[in-house]
């Protein structure tokens, strides 16, 4: 009977790669399928068990959590820049992680109605108000924009994205949906 090599179990050893392979695929899956997608294809796009997910992420809101890290942590590179431009900037990336990512949008949504201690959107009024100050001050957009119509204009590209039929042409249809109000500077 011939040899055939058995798969070892590295055990502990594997955690970290583990853990990554888990956070790639989650950033997959919930791009291309939504922050409700089943956990089970994210274990299998990493390479693991479901155990081994639930192991690392006992909530579908903790891996949601990790994966959009990355997100929150380019808002605050783009806050933290003292150029009035950087408003604009941070501005852009807001919106084209709503379009390119409507999940991480879904998982706010699910940590406000779930955990009562989250505060991503005071989060994110924090993160807005002094580059729109910046921004506002340098005479780069028009001084009645507020923090708060900021948020809504947001939560408009939202409304666009998971409202459009067809995602051909959603980033043209997003701009129209923001150029109505005349604050916001141009996504170009």
């Amino acid at each position: 009977m011939p040899h055939s090599e058995a798969t070892i179990n590295r055990g502990p050893a594997a955690a970290a790669e583990n853990r990554r392979a888990i956070l790639a695929a989650a950033r997959t899956v919930f791009a291309e399928r939504g922050y409700h997608a089943p956990l089970s294809a994210v274990a299998k796009a990493a390479g693991v068990g479901q155990g081994v997910l639930y192991r690392h992420f006992p909530t579908r809101l903790q891996l949601a959590f990790a994966v959009f890290d990355e997100h929150w942590a380019a808002y605050e590179a783009l806050a933290e820049d003292p150029e009035p431009s950087a408003f604009g900037r941070l501005w852009r990336l807001v919106v084209d992680r709503t379009i390119e990512n409507v999940a991480f949008v879904e998982m706010v949504l699910d940590a406000r109605r779930t955990e009562t201690e989250y505060d991503g959107a005071e989060r994110m009024r924090a993160l807005i108000g002094p580059p729109l100050e910046r921004a506002v001050a340098a005479g780069l957009v028009d001084p009645a924009l507020t923090v708060d119509d900021v948020m809504l204009a947001q939560q408009m590209v939202y409304g666009v994205v998971v409202c459009s039929p067809d995602p051909a042409g959603l980033r043209e249809r997003v701009a129209r949906a923001l150029s109505t109000g005349g604050l916001l500077p141009p996504l170009t």
